[in-house]
């Protein structure tokens, strides 16, 4: 457990000076290496000069089969010619480290490639079908704490004005009555002043007793140091809380002895302990191990550091955009942040700024010793749960007083090639909103499910009844238009060969056995979404069942990218998880598809996919939806009903 003394001795974030000698041959050695890298360069520019490939050397509009509905279809059409079992995944080509990461920015522009670097032949069709529908994003540029007031709900975003990459974040801000349709707001604050030069970083709200409103964030500071700052509306009879002010004395926060200047950031909502004073938690870590430091205060301008930490976990690296929220066990709403007592159990979720990934567990906090314990140890922060397996990172929650609930809020991050987002002029989308509630039927993970707001876009509904599925079939869904679409299935297994089948596919995980082309006795089964009339793209989302010799099962609930898109620079991988289904279930899944995102929910939000989709073919009034069962030794029974959705009013 680290201590005080552990932090003393630490990296300091005051960098130590170079010794004169070390300089000069610093600056020797430099000048050789320079001469050396620009001579390199000379040559790859002259023998380097690979032809773009063509449109018609990637795309043949001619090979499209027509199928009726409800007719199966070929189990080889999931896999492209092109590609056998034999096959590995696209090769993957190694990136450096963005420009930011010097700076001790978290990046959010993670990219990991599949394929080659190579830009697409985009058409501007094809750009166009990528922007959303029905989620949130700024109309055009790079994009990244929520609240409600007087009426309206707020979300402050993370924000660059002037281009589709990162750079310049300032405070985006939008308003909505239900979530779904959003007003944009001019910036709520900018990076110009010296503690938030180079960038206003993730903050969070907090309204008080009195209904005075702060919101801590993180600036970037003009030395390029982490620093926490107060801000404040100006006016709070402006239900729109358009204008707001720096407090002149930030920053409010430096980092403290023992943590680096680059490893202090992202203030949490703050809580109220039993002594009346507020507590925040901020992330940090040090050396490899990832940290929740506590501070405490009664104005929110002086602050005092807690002893210890608040909790910490070996391996994990930086923890950025730490959460801290109460959930009830007993009942189904949400809580206050400052909740706490008998039938309370406390989430903690860490985004890891190594991975990229959101990470969370559930414990019990002891404000007297300041100390949050997880109920599983093997399952902690970064080691076990994630909030979501797929193209997600930074979430947030709040309290929404209104209908007493926690929504979590989350960025979706592009996983095309920054030279895509230059040419479609924009970069980033927000998740839908969820609530959140713990599962008192497993008792050990969160329930994430779309706000019920969304439904009000649900238009034109089919529905399908008792749809059987033998092993290695594929079925066409004949509804239309299959850009927007808000789906809910239920699929049945054989009982008796569920029951008959001894042992199968102990070994599978959702990203190391080939996806939906692998198949075992009990999977892969359920959806193609984003697909082609010939399946030439097509982006499955399904289920796994792996059965052991002692009799007891693992579900798995997987999305699988790797033949979404023609395009050989975005990168496509397999996401899912383990997913709880308990005795008497249904396998269920609902699929929120909103043009380039799918958004894929098991059992109830047990187990969650974000996916970034970006077809060539499978676009506008071409995209179909497919029913599959991948499976070698089961049948597969599946209902569902599918809405047509409309579009939400972002103006």
């Amino acid at each position: 457990m680290l201590t005080p003394k552990d932090l003393e001795n630490a990296t300091p974030y005051t960098p130590l000076r170079d010794s004169a000698a070390s300089s000069a041959a610093i600056k020797a050695l430099a000048g050789i290496f320079l001469s050396l890298l620009f001579l390199s360069l000379l040559i790859v520019l002259i023998f380097n000069q690979d032809p773009q490939p063509s449109p018609d050397e990637v795309t043949n509009e001619n090979d499209q089969p027509t199928s009726s509905p409800l007719i199966p279809m070929s189990p080889e059409k999931l896999m492209p010619p092109s590609r056998s079992l034999a096959q590995g995944p696209s090769r993957r080509v190694a990136q450096g480290p963005s420009r930011w990461v010097a700076q001790g920015v978290s990046m959010k522009t993670f990219r990991d490639f599949s394929g080659e670097l190579s830009v697409y032949p985009w058409s501007n069709a094809m750009l166009d079908w990528q922007r959303t529908a029905f989620h949130f994003q700024p109309e055009k540029n790079w994009m990244n704490g929520p609240l409600f007031y007087k009426g309206w709900y707020h979300i402050f975003y993370q924000y660059n004005p002037e281009s589709s990459v990162w750079g310049n974040i300032t405070w985006g801000h939008a308003v909505s009555e239900d979530m779904i349709h959003w007003l944009h707001l001019p910036s709520a604050m900018e990076p110009d002043t010296w503690y938030d030069a180079n960038g206003v970083w993730t903050g969070s709200a907090t309204i008080l007793p009195d209904g005075q409103i702060v919101m801590l964030y993180t600036g970037f500071t003009n030395k390029k140091v982490q620093v926490q700052n107060l801000a404040y509306p100006a006016n709070l009879s402006d239900p729109l809380l358009v204008d707001w002010v720096k407090y002149s004395g930030n920053p409010v926060l430096v980092p403290p002895p023992g943590i680096h200047r680059k490893d202090f950031r992202d203030p949490t909502t703050a809580w109220i302990n039993g002594d009346g004073k507020w507590r925040v938690a901020i992330g940090s870590k040090v050396n490899s191990t990832g940290i929740t430091l506590v501070y405490e205060t009664t104005n929110f301008t002086s602050f005092e550091l807690l002893e210890g930490v608040m909790h910490a976990v070996h391996g994990t690296g930086m923890w950025e955009c730490v959460d801290f929220y109460p959930v009830s066990t007993s009942d189904a709403n949400g809580l206050d942040t400052s909740f706490n007592g008998p039938g309370i159990k406390h989430v903690l979720k860490a985004s890891l700024d190594n991975e990229k990934k959101d990470y969370y567990a559930i414990g019990t906090y002891d404000p007297v010793k300041n100390k949050w314990t997880p109920d599983n140890p093997e399952m902690d922060v970064g080691i076990g749960l994630r909030v979501d397996y797929g193209v997600y990172y930074a979430s947030k929650t709040f309290y929404d007083q209104n209908k007493q609930r926690r929504i979590s809020w989350s960025w979706i991050g592009e996983t095309d090639n920054e030279s895509d987002d230059l040419l479609k002029g924009w970069a980033s989308v927000q998740t839908i909103p969820r609530t959140i509630v713990f599962d008192k039927k497993t008792g050990s993970n969160i329930l994430q499910w779309p706000v019920e707001e969304v439904e009000s876009l649900r238009s034109n509904v089919t529905e399908f009844h008792g749809v059987e599925l033998g092993p290695g079939s594929v079925v066409p869904l004949n509804i239309g238009s299959a850009t927007e679409l808000d789906i809910v299935a239920t699929f049945e297994v054989d009982k008796a060969v569920l029951e008959a089948t001894t042992e199968a596919n102990v070994g599978h995980t959702c990203n190391t056995t080939g996806g939906a082309v692998s198949r075992g006795a009990l999977g892969p089964f359920g959806l193609l979404v984003l697909a082609d009339e010939s399946l030439s793209e097509l982006t499955p989302v399904y289920f796994y069942i792996s059965k052991f010799i002692d009799g007891s099962y693992k579900t798995f609930f997987c999305s699988d990218e790797m033949r979404s898109s023609k395009a050989s620079s975005v990168n496509k991988r397999v996401n899912g998880g383990t997913v709880p289904v308990l005795k008497g279930e249904k396998f269920s899944m609902r699929l929120l598809v909103d043009h380039s995102i799918v958004e894929s929910f098991a059992q109830g939000g047990r187990t969650v996919i974000t996916s970034r989709i970006y077809p060539t073919r499978a676009i506008d009034g071409a995209a179909r939806v497919f029913l599959f069962n991948n499976a070698t030794g089961t049948n597969v029974t599946a209902s569902l009903k599918i809405w047509q959705m409309d579009s939400a009013h972002i103006n």
